[in-house]
């Protein structure tokens, strides 16, 4: 059966979208996770793929062609299907004036028997008050976690307020509001899960009549425990904005556990710290922990064991576990590695590299002033120029065809408490050893504190996962599809080695190429690791 593919909303802010470029022509047999086209929106040209399989019968928005969001991109189904049903319900919507396609909604709903069973999602026209849907934060975000809310119902929000963080497949994200008004209505709590497009608030006057608006909206793929302004203590809820601002003393929140008022820097000192920042009393406005009520506190013997509940204690002989929600991040890492592992041929090539130069180097190069180079900087600096040399190893694989990347985007794997993200260093062979190493610390710890946008985590052609700092001295890795290849980098040995038939004391690293064999056959992989091995065992030729 065809499924229409209509324009995506591929940032918080996007309205329309530009047809930068098809990847695919009408009559192509595309698969789920092809890539369809480049669309450019108002951030960035980001990459989308199919949700679907079967044949592309129908291109709704040629190239360099502008639409709304969610109008008609595309048509997938089966070879020679009938679509012109399809064409002609979006050609006639699209010339429904709003107010129509509302009263024709209703007409459904009043013709059919069995009301209970039909729900509608109507669009809403009431200038009093806004509904606030899920937002697609990232280009292959499906359904988001309100990690939490930094407004509660009864509070007035300002065009710009950041109204909560939502968890994404990829980081979690500020989402401002777009709306002025009070915040009458949350449709997702904090902890749950919802799809794109959901019912995620309401905004607006007090005294609007936003419930019927909620109801003909549908109901969410989650908990029906809801938040509404009715649950705000009714004296509080006045004629005017301002006064509300005044009477609201204390948070109202449906959440077992409140949320804390931190600034971001004392909720990161507090992580770093292992300090719970329920047990610190704020000194900023309106009681907000800020950086210097992190750094003083000092807990006591007392605070430590106010609350048994939070302590875990296993007995021993009893059997005892924890159930960890899978978040997002999880989920598509799962996901993604499983497909790489399973669709593309995976092979290996280790070599060992000499690395006494490599350490005399970056001795001679972190005496220059302000000036500090890892040895993991060096490496992605010898791969980016190895690649330029080797275009096979810096290819991705389609099913219709190969690409063969003239520029080089280096992946960086980073380790997070979720998972691992990927952010990329973008043409990393024009780039300085220092700027590599800038660039990696700025990206390590955005990712930490889950502040890494899609955008700085899109575009790499070859990868680099290094766990040699955690004394690991050789392993290998999963290919980030599409590209063909991956690096995995080992930590620095020192052991004996021979040298002109001697045996003396000398320092080594092993690595190892995962490489796909659809792309990289095991001649190619192994000229770029010799000339990879020229470059680390030889930094100074890379300054050449």
């Amino acid at each position: 059966m065809a499924e229409i593919i209509n324009m995506p909303r591929l940032s918080d802010t996007m309205e329309e979208g530009v047809v930068a470029k098809w990847l695919v022509n009408e009559g192509d047999t595309i698969k789920e996770g092809d890539i369809l086209a480049e669309i450019e929106t108002d951030k960035a040209t980001m990459e989308f793929e199919s949700f679907h399989d079967g044949v592309l019968l129908h291109i709704g928005i040629k190239e360099g062609e502008t639409a709304a969001v969610d109008t008609l991109l595309a048509i997938v189904g089966e070879k020679d299907e009938d679509i012109s049903g399809l064409l002609s319900t979006s050609s006639n919507s699209g010339q429904l004036d709003l107010v129509d396609q509302i009263n024709e909604s209703e007409n459904l709903i009043q013709n059919t028997e069995d009301q209970t069973t039909f729900k509608v999602i109507a669009p809403v026209l009431n200038d009093s008050f806004q509904i606030v849907t899920m937002p697609r934060l990232s280009d292959t975000m499906e359904e988001g976690t309100v990690s939490s809310w930094l407004v509660n119902v009864g509070d007035v929000v300002k065009e710009g307020d950041i109204l909560a963080e939502i968890e994404t497949d990829k980081a979690t994200m500020e989402f401002e509001s777009f709306h002025e008004g009070t915040l009458l209505f949350i449709g997702i709590n904090v902890g749950e899960t919802a799809k794109v497009d959901s019912l995620l608030a309401v905004i607006g006057d007090p005294n609007s009549d936003y419930k019927s608006a909620i109801d003909n909206f549908g109901i969410n793929p989650i908990a029906n425990d809801k938040v509404e302004i009715e649950d705000v203590p009714t004296e509080i809820i006045t004629e005017t904005s301002e006064t509300i601002t005044e009477s609201i003393k204390e948070p109202i929140s449906n959440n077992e556990n409140p949320r804390v008022l931190a600034s971001p820097l004392a909720k990161k000192i507090a992580k770093e710290k292992s300090i719970d920042l329920n047990l610190i009393n704020g000194s900023g406005d309106n009681g907000r922990i800020i950086k210097e009520d992190v750094e003083n506190f000092k807990p006591s013997v007392v605070s430590d064991f106010k609350d048994n509940s939070t302590s875990k204690i296993v007995v021993s002989g009893i059997e005892s576990f924890e159930d960890i929600e899978n978040s997002q991040m999880r989920k598509t890492i799962a996901r993604r590695l499983k497909e790489s592992k399973f669709s593309a041929p995976h092979y290996y090539l280790s070599v060992e590299f000499e690395m006494d130069n490599a350490i005399a180097f970056r001795n001679q190069y972190n005496s220059l002033p302000e000036t500090k180079i890892s040895f993991n900087d060096i490496v992605v600096k010898a791969c980016a120029i190895a690649l330029k040399q080797h275009p096979r190893v810096n290819s991705q694989w389609f099913d219709d065809k190969m690409r063969l990347n003239h520029h080089v985007h280096v992946g960086v794997a980073v380790g997070v408490p979720d998972g691992l993200v990927v952010p990329v260093i973008r043409f990393a062979n024009e780039k300085s050893i220092p700027e590599i190493g800038s660039l990696v610390k700025s990206y390590a710890s955005k990712a930490r504190d889950k502040k890494l946008s899609p955008d700085e985590m899109q575009g790499s052609t070859f990868t680099v996962s290094n766990l040699g700092m955690f004394g690991i001295e050789e392993f290998t890795s999963i290919i980030n599809q599409p590209n063909s290849a991956i690096l995995s980098v080992g930590t620095i040995v020192k052991k004996p080695v021979v040298r002109d038939d001697k045996i003396t004391i000398g320092h080594t690293m092993k690595i190892t190429l995962a490489c796909d064999h659809r792309t990289v056959d095991g001649v190619t992989g192994s000229l770029f690791l010799q000339t990879l091995k020229g470059f680390v065992e030889n930094p100074v030729t890379m300054l050449v």
